[in-house]
């Protein structure tokens, strides 16, 4: 069965074109949304999706309301293909089935791979580096060794632990957190 997606990225641009276009490509159903591409929630791709079944085809108008970046388009077709699903792009004359356009979508990949690898391989080097450097990832500590010793002896001394809180800028929880219940008087 072939099922058609025609998709906008906006209320007010018509959907006419590919709904006279689809159906004449052969689509029996054809499912569409007027959002963009890169909404995650989009109820008439989710809808093609849910009917595409084995040796189905999916077939759109152009590829830009199927997603926004390189990357989720390759995803998405490589998914089709392990779902033994084919895809068709008519805009493009894009045959996901055939050589030509399986090799289309490789040639996509490569830089989005190539990406991917770059950012990885940036990440570990900034760990590493950091790591040397005796830093850790992750955000900064609110609460100093100073702000700590400060909160334990404000404690100590029988301040309630609100007014401790706010006079060291923290939220009671994080009060909580760095100085153990047992050394707080809650309150």
């Amino acid at each position: 069965m072939c099922v058609g997606y025609a998709g906008v990225s906006a209320q007010d641009q018509p959907l006419d074109v590919q709904h006279e276009a689809l159906p004449r490509s052969g689509c029996e159903k054809v499912f569409d949304d007027s959002v963009s591409g890169r909404v995650v929630d989009r109820a008439g791709f989710q809808r093609a999706l849910d009917v595409l079944r084995e040796c189905d085809t999916l077939i759109v108008w152009r590829l830009d309301p199927l997603g926004r970046g390189v990357k989720q388009l390759v995803d998405l077709v490589s998914s089709f293909e392990q779902q033994g699903i084919s895809f068709v792009n008519l805009t493009d004359s894009i045959d996901a089935s055939m050589p030509a356009g399986r090799f289309f979508f490789h040639v996509m990949a490569s830089p989005a791979g190539m990406e991917r690898e770059l950012t990885v391989e940036r990440n570990g080097t900034w760990l590493e580096t950091a790591l040397h450097r005796c830093r850790r990832g992750g955000r900064r500590r609110i609460m100093t060794d100073g702000h700590l010793e400060a909160g334990r002896q404000l404690v100590a001394s029988g301040i309630p632990a609100r007014e401790v809180a706010a006079n060291l800028g923290v939220s009671i929880a994080v009060l909580y957190r760095w100085v153990p219940v047992r050394e707080t008087s809650r309150g």
